[in-house]
């Protein structure tokens, strides 16, 4: 029974990773994405223990071998969502022995960092430069958790609240709220905002907020379309995420202007303006940031 996880086995269990990441158009969220990892391979009963000091061998491997994928311009993580790049794809189809597919996503990590390379023999190595990615690998799965409860509160919050919180983030980006639709029917339009106080500058900004898990289809789209003016600019927000067909749909506008927000775009609007939100109103969405030691 092996006592190590070579370059071989990490790069096999990359390449499969990189397989499953490719097959969902957007990505899977990090424990998604090892858990399929996890049904499509075999674990020796050595990558599927444990270390002596906690945390599963295959888990860590895994997490490892992506930093170097990430920091090769391979893989993207984004509020715990896995994805593969352009290149990440390209090299997968064209680096077809494991070794070598992982040997140089190694390679491009050590020309980002700068760091003495590794020998070509130092096959057991693997496991001890993991030790070294302790601190980014602790502070992505910190990131995941985070994202996951995040998820979770949106797609639970009051529909009524997730409108309040849309339209304080408006004002914290400076625009002027003139209306937030009360309960009962909304006609389409949730939120009215303009350029200034008096909404004398156009455009008017017509805002329509789904609390939603899944995407928004184009058909839906549309409807709200319907409702946008060609000096209106329309924006859709939803906790969820857009079809391919939704997102087609909205750049294919000439006339009028649409934005769509999904979730990862709503949360990150709300970190990057988050000290500009009224602070009573920060509770719609109250978020801290983690900070760890740069690796």
């Amino acid at each position: 029974m092996s006592k190590s996880i070579t370059r071989e086995r990490t790069g096999v269990l990359l390449r499969k990773l990189f397989e499953l990441l490719i097959a969902s158009d957007e990505g899977l969220q990090a424990k998604d994405a090892l858990t399929a990892l996890e049904s499509a391979v075999t674990l020796s009963d050595y990558e599927a223990g444990e270390y002596p000091s906690g945390g599963r061998r295959f888990e860590k491997i895994v997490r490892f071998a992506t930093v170097d994928a990430v920091k090769a311009g391979w893989m993207r993580k984004e509020q715990g969502v896995w994805t593969v790049t352009e290149l990440g794809a390209s090299a997968l189809n064209k680096i077809i022995d494991p070794a070598e597919f992982y040997r140089e996503a190694a390679r491009l990590y050590r020309d980002w960092k700068k760091e003495q390379e590794l020998t070509e023999d130092d096959e057991a190595s693997v496991e001890l430069q993991a030790e070294a990615h302790d601190a980014q690998i602790t502070y992505e799965m910190a990131e995941e958790q985070a994202a996951d409860e995040i998820k979770q509160y949106l797609t639970e919050i009051n529909p009524y609240d997730l409108q309040d919180l849309v339209a304080a983030l408006l004002e914290g980006m400076g625009y002027h709220v003139s209306w937030i639709s009360p309960p009962g029917k909304d006609g389409g339009i949730d939120v009215l905002a303009w350029n200034d106080p008096l909404g004398t500058k156009p455009p008017r900004i017509k805002v329509q907020v789904k609390r939603r898990k899944d995407n928004i289809s184009a058909e839906e789209l549309r409807s709200f379309l319907a409702l946008v003016n060609d000096d209106d600019v329309g924006l859709f927000v939803t906790t969820g995420g857009f079809t391919r067909d939704a997102e087609d749909l909205a750049r294919a506008q000439e006339r009028r202007k649409i934005t769509l927000i999904n979730r990862k775009r709503l949360v990150d609007l709300w970190v990057e303006y988050n000290d500009r939100i009224d602070r009573e109103k920060r509770r719609l969405l109250p978020l801290k940031p983690i900070y760890f030691l740069s690796d």
